[in-house]
């Protein structure tokens, strides 16, 4: 019985789709798209050119990086800190850090001082 309730189910809803493309198919704002469409195809046709062409062709990339630039200062956020990299001259080790927090490094000070091991600073990444 349930395979004839999932029929008449189905059957119903082919229906109300049927009915919602016929009153699509009846709706001028899509037969201006379809007419702007079929318009367009055939110009990049003409011009033997692609969709992605005409993306690349209406994109405004160029804009968009300058946008994103301004956007950190505008909008309050940190820009991100330098990457600083020491080599202990003792044992060879080497630590990278972008804050003075890190474990090896505070160690580091604690033991030999913090201009000593400033002295030990390789060199200084973005």
């Amino acid at each position: 019985m349930s395979l004839l309730n999932d029929y008449m189910q189905m059957e119903q809803q082919l229906k109300e789709l049927q009915a919602n493309l016929d009153k699509l198919h009846n709706d001028k704002r899509l037969q201006t798209e379809l007419e702007f469409k079929e318009k367009l195809e055939a110009l990049m046709k003409e011009y033997d050119k692609s969709a992605a062409d005409v993306i690349a062709l209406l994109d405004p990339k160029p804009a968009a990086p300058a946008a994103r630039a301004a956007s950190p200062s505008s909008t309050g956020g940190r820009r991100k800190r330098k990457l600083k990299i020491y080599k202990n001259p003792n044992t060879g080790e080497v630590v990278e850090t972008r804050g003075g927090n890190q474990k090896t490094l505070k160690a580091w000070k604690d033991e030999f001082g913090s201009d000593t091991v400033e002295s030990w600073l390789v060199r200084v990444e973005e």
